[in-house]
């Protein structure tokens, strides 16, 4: 039967693999637009990619003003996602000691 660490660690463990997800489609839609691969005037691809941008920066703004600017290359998601893995990392070593 799970322990109640087990379902938190579960819980983390789906937000971070649904973060990293929107990282990764965030990243091939702004590709695509950059290199011209699909115009900006698809309505589909800009509301989806607005969509992941509003979801994603109450999380990334923090992290955006903490560091130091790189310019056109934005760090911040890399950021998240090893702190998260990070997190999970030492829930799982605290459960395993449990």
């Amino acid at each position: 039967m799970p322990t109640l660490i087990d379902t938190l660690i579960q819980i983390i463990s789906l937000l971070v693999n649904v973060f990293v997800m929107l990282v990764i489609v965030q990243f091939v839609i702004g590709l695509l637009f950059a290199f011209n691969v699909v115009n900006q005037s698809n309505q589909f691809l800009a509301q989806v990619y607005e969509s992941i941008n509003r979801l994603m920066e109450p999380v990334l703004r923090p992290v955006r003003n903490v560091m130091p600017q790189t310019g056109a290359l934005d760090l911040s998601p890399l950021v998240i996602i090893v702190v998260a893995q990070i997190v999970l990392i030492v829930l799982g070593s605290v459960r395993g000691s449990l």
